[in-house]
């Protein structure tokens, strides 16, 4: 492995043709390029920019509005993931809602929340489901959980996402993808296979060593220089052609497409999860009957360009300026993931 490991870092450092832009996708990727001094690496025609990989990055002002519309107008008690409470909405996050009075409980699992709901049958209990084909499989557990207990006062707020019709969004915006490892770990190879082929989208799916980032940075230059589509497993150890089946068959039967909005990018077709007709009781926004949100962000944000790899992070005005991890503006330095707290952490890098 050592001698895997030299031979892709001379092929990066030593690279030397038409330049490369290369899209890591996932904030883990992010965290970790920068963590382990990869960035220092790489010559001057090889540009490694952020993408829309952080679930809670994606998630668009409209849900926050609708979390915080659940917890103060219908009294709900709001279960999520802690990245989540300080994501600013149109006028409030969580955060600000709990200082009002709401009540936010910071869960680890979706079936924590599930649980939570059984121990008090008198309260509303909304998990705020965001996330990609990772952690789907968890919200789908929770809703079988709960249907089989028959729980009335659990529902979902869903904003899951899908990966490849963002891929086939952001096609221009770089020479080709670090796929993330975790996501096709689930979902295997052939959506990024398909992309190669019928779409014309490179990219390879990458794990989350040292090793094994050099090397997916390395098999990225060299197919790059042939100028042809391609798609390589770089983390086959972990992701199998055909994927988590087990994981796939209960999104199935628990959820299906639809079109979703990301922040940053739109609404993508079929790039969204939702229930399930036989799920739809434990719909949040069929239960409570939400109306339509047109959440809307500050204007001084530039998160959506980041994702759409516009900007750097540094390229924002307010980065690290009225903009830091203690008083986030946007949500991309609010999560642990996202590009803005990775370029505010390593800063001295950039």
């Amino acid at each position: 492995m050592e001698k895997i490991q030299k031979t892709a870092k001379e092929i990066i450092e030593t690279y030397d043709g038409s330049p490369i832009r290369i899209m890591e996708v996932c904030g883990t990727h992010t965290h970790e390029i920068f963590r382990l001094g990869i960035r220092k690496i790489l010559p001057e025609n090889v540009e490694l920019i952020s993408g829309p990989g952080c679930p809670v990055c994606v998630t668009p002002v409209g849900f926050i509005d609708e979390a915080v519309m659940l917890a103060l107008e219908h009294g709900a008690v709001i279960c999520t993931f802690g990245d989540l409470i300080r994501v600013p909405g149109t006028k409030k996050s969580l955060a600000d809602a709990r200082a009002e009075g709401a009540k936010i409980q910071v869960v680890y699992t979706p079936l924590d929340a599930v649980d939570y709901a059984a121990e008090n049958p008198d309260k509303q209990v909304v998990f705020l489901a965001v996330g990609f084909e990772t952690t789907t499989p968890s919200v789908c557990l929770a809703a079988k959980k709960a249907q089989e207990a028959g729980l009335e006062n659990f529902s979902l707020l869903t904003a899951n996402k899908t990966m490849p019709n963002a891929y086939q969004a952001l096609k221009g915006s770089a020479d080709a993808f670090l796929y993330p490892g975790h996501v096709n770990a689930i979902t295997g190879e052939e959506e990024c296979r398909k992309l190669a082929e019928r779409d014309g989208v490179s990219g390879v799916i990458a794990g989350f060593t040292a090793k094994e980032l050099l090397t997916a940075l390395a098999v990225t230059i060299e197919k790059s220089k042939t100028g042809i589509p391609f798609f390589v497993n770089c983390y086959p150890r972990v992701v199998r052609p055909e994927g988590n089946t087990a994981a796939q068959k209960i999104i199935e039967e628990v959820m299906e497409p639809c079109d979703s909005e990301w922040r940053g990018l739109g609404v993508i077709p079929g790039s969204g999860l939702q229930l399930r007709e036989g799920y739809g009781a434990y719909d949040a926004r069929k239960k409570f009957r939400l109306p339509k949100v047109e959440g809307r962000s500050n204007p001084a944000c530039r998160c959506g360009e980041v994702l759409q790899g516009k900007c750097r992070p540094s390229d924002c005005k307010v980065f690290g300026k009225g903009c830091t991890p203690q008083h986030p503006i946007g949500a991309c330095m609010v999560s642990n993931e996202g590009a803005c707290s990775a370029y505010y952490q390593y800063s001295s890098e950039v």
